[in-house]
């Protein structure tokens, strides 16, 4: 359905898109996960039409949409990262207008506007200006808008960023019902939990650049057989991991965000007693100790060398508890 050949896209000085390739089959929900600045947005943007790139080819649902960039519009739907409804109108008006720019009947897109309303949760907001409703309402009836023409393919840009649990909830449980009635679906998020949560295949794009694409489960085989153990410890972690380290030459020691944390890895079991001891021998107390399955975030900071902590920021500072 989605067919990408290196695509480019700068900005002045700035490399938006360094050659990204992509394949989306239909019914697939695809995930392009990583950073802000990342190259996400400008991503959806040409692939929806909204810009042209500098070079490459796109071709949507076999529409070579890069010479008539117009012409798979009426197979779409968008969801910007940032709301484009309109304040002035209430959410039912809001619907219905955007119906009526896919020109369904009048008739139609008022039912369809209605049906949409109920199943966000926001019929009684209907008649209410959209520039009254809540940064989690706003969310929602922004992907209702994208969503009204019943597209064959969805983009969605970052859906969840900036809400409350609750909203984020209801609309990764609509994304997993669209994905479940055929919808083809790319997505892009920079929350690790949501690409491991919904997706079938994910992108890390970094810099302009896709670095690895996979489903999930191929992602994190290299560290299946892998043990992972977590330790909380009293004292400085990056000090407890070169006393550790030399004790334990089998064993992958690292000091996590926040000081207080280590992680251990070792193909062969770790036990804990004998860390635990010498940790105490060395004036440093353990104050938890656990197993950790594999994850995609694992990967992700392997593949890109970037932090998770790095995203998590990102997340704080979107406000999203999502």
């Amino acid at each position: 359905m989605i067919e990408v050949r290196g695509l480019r896209k700068r900005f002045g000085d700035v490399t938006a898109l360094a050659g990204v390739d992509l394949d989306v089959a239909q019914g697939e929900l695809f995930g392009l996960l990583g950073p802000n600045g990342a190259g996400k947005t400008t991503t959806i943007q040409l692939l929806t039409g909204l810009a042209r790139p500098d070079a490459g080819t796109i071709r949507i649902a076999g529409i070579d949409s890069t010479r008539r960039p117009r012409a798979a519009q009426h197979l779409i739907g968008v969801v910007p990262d940032e709301s484009n409804l309109y304040p002035e109108l209430t959410g039912f008006d809001n619907l219905c207008f955007c119906g009526a720019l896919y020109g369904m009947p009048a008739r139609e897109r008022k039912e369809r506007a209605a049906e949409l309303l109920k199943t966000f949760g926001l019929s009684e907001a209907a008649g209410r200006l959209f520039a009254g409703y809540s940064k989690g309402m706003k969310r929602k009836l922004t992907v209702a808008a994208g969503i009204i023409q019943r597209p064959r393919i969805l983009f969605l840009d970052e859906p969840t960023t900036g809400i409350d649990v609750a909203s984020a909830r209801a609309i990764r449980q609509l994304i997993a019902e669209l994905r479940r009635t055929g919808t083809t679906i790319l997505l892009t998020t920079h929350y690790i939990e949501e690409a491991e949560r919904l997706c079938d295949r994910i992108a890390f794009l970094v810099a302009g650049r896709i670095v690895r694409c996979d489903t999930l489960a191929n992602l994190i085989q290299p560290v299946q057989g892998n043990r992972v153990l977590q330790l909380t410890v009293t004292g400085d972690a990056a000090a407890a991991c070169a006393r550790l380290a030399p004790a334990f030459p089998q064993i992958r020691f690292q000091a996590l965000d926040g000081g207080d944390r280590i992680r251990a890895e070792s193909r062969d079991e770790i036990r804990i007693g004998p860390l635990v001891r010498l940790l105490e021998q060395e004036g440093v107390g353990v104050l938890e100790a656990r197993l950790m399955r594999p994850t995609l975030e694992e990967i992700f900071v392997r593949e890109t060398g970037i932090e998770a902590a790095v995203m998590s920021r990102e997340k704080e500072k979107a406000g999203g508890g999502a």
